[in-house]
């Protein structure tokens, strides 16, 4: 296939970092429904903070990078990047309209002879029972004849400045062998670590699935370490830092799981998986787990307030940072807001401070009020939740009040202003 003329569809976290990238090889335009998304990006501005300024604009004035919500203007593309989120409903089942309405926006444009490759987590088959139905159904084109198709998950890690899109090594497949072949050779064209080619559309969703899953599992393993540890009185971490001195041992946290990727992710296998009549219950029971550990969390900072004397009706706590991770101004499913709205049934008088946050993305999403700056004042409690830089540097003793106390979720405070951590 030459010519390779490519548009990414979804511009959030993934599709833009990738879209940005194919534009320094190939011509690139980027497609998203939201128009003020579209229009910031064009002032040369990525309000997710994973694309420099710089490298956008450099994109943009250099390399030809356009970004459109014009159906027409993508019309011209031959290769068709599909990366919008794959959420889950109130119930944890798989949402797939975005994936679609994605699919339905590609059938309206695909011609004979283009490829449309799906980077978007999903369980195996939804590429080819669910979304490229929607494509033939809409174009009256023919899979496998007169379109072709791939599938490259995502590995993108919101905020992580080392691990970024050129320098993942990413899985690809195409669903004939001359596809995978063409899948695979655009994709390494653009990646200094290069691919790995699976055998299969399935198997690379089982494999991006299960990479999410496992570190899900890992992770509530931690948890679950780190509430017996400390109904027995023992530091989690220091326990941890111990088991590390072992060659084979693999070091771990406890913590918050949020985002949209953990998460959520595993519900899409775990649902598909009863549908074979398989219970995954290590996967299930790692993901109640994990969606406890906010309210867990709250519970023993009241439980630290009660030991220290601390009156914890109307009590004034501090909640530092509610994003869902360190360094990254992404909020999707933050696990912060569990340990909000656990203290809530004590007192109203909770501050949550965060410089990453957008504060009306905040409201809007969990109708909670975020301050970017920091508050004067004393507190009676501190907690630690998210270790964003600017924390570590904040003298969080002089926020403490008289008898108060500090709680540290993600052990990153000095011990000695600490009264528990997870």
């Amino acid at each position: 296939m030459k010519d390779i003329r490519i548009c990414v569809i979804g511009l959030g976290y993934v599709g833009l970092p990738l879209a940005r990238l194919f534009s320094t090889k190939y011509p690139t335009i980027g497609f998203d429904l939201n128009k003020k998304r579209v229009e910031a990006l064009m002032a040369g501005h990525d309000a997710t903070l994973e694309v420099p300024d710089e490298l956008l604009q450099d994109a943009i004035e250099n390399h030809g990078f356009v970004c459109t919500t014009d159906l027409e203007r993508i019309k011209d593309c031959n290769f068709y990047v599909v990366a919008v989120p794959t959420p889950v409903d109130e119930n944890n089942r798989p949402d797939l309209k975005p994936l679609w309405g994605a699919s339905e926006t590609v059938g309206k444009v695909i011609s004979k002879g283009d490829i449309v490759v799906y980077e978007s987590t999903v369980y195996p088959g939804v590429t080819e029972e669910e979304c490229l139905p929607v494509v033939e159904r809409v174009s009256g084109l023919k899979f496998n004849e007169d379109f072709f198709a791939g599938y490259s998950p995502e590995r993108i890690n919101p905020g992580d400045k080392q691990h970024t899109v050129e320098k993942i090594r990413k899985v690809t497949s195409g669903s004939t062998p001359e596809i995978a072949d063409i899948v695979d050779g655009v994709y390494n064209s653009v990646l200094v670590n290069g691919t790995h080619k699976a055998p299969s559309i399935k198997v690379a969703e089982a494999s991006k699935i299960i990479e999410n899953s496992q570190r899900d599992v890992n992770i509530a393993f931690m948890n679950e370490l780190a509430k017996i540890f400390n109904a027995m009185g023992i530091d989690t971490h220091d326990v941890i830092e111990a088991a590390s001195s072992k060659w084979n041992f693999i070091k771990m946290s406890p913590g918050l799981v949020g985002g949209h990727c953990i998460s959520v992710d595993p519900y899409y296998l775990i649902q598909k998986a009863q549908v074979y009549g398989v219970l995954p219950r290590v996967m299930y029971n790692a993901r109640r787990l994990n969606d406890g550990m906010g309210a867990y969390v709250a519970n023993q900072a009241v439980k630290c307030m009660n030991k220290a004397g601390v009156m914890v009706k109307d009590a004034r706590i501090l909640i530092l940072g509610v994003t869902f991770k360190e360094n990254c101004p992404d909020i999707r499913n933050t696990k912060v807001v569990d340990i909000y709205h656990t203290l809530e049934e004590y007192t109203p008088n909770i501050t949550v401070y965060d410089p990453w946050a957008d504060v009306e993305m905040v409201r809007h999403e969990y109708g909670i009020e975020v301050t970017n700056s920091l508050p004067a004042g004393c507190f009676d409690a501190v907690i630690l939740a998210v270790a964003h830089k600017e924390f570590l540097d904040l003298d969080v003793a002089a926020l403490v009040a008289p008898g108060g106390v500090v709680y540290d979720v993600k052990g990153v405070l000095p011990r000695d202003i600490v009264d528990a951590r997870l």
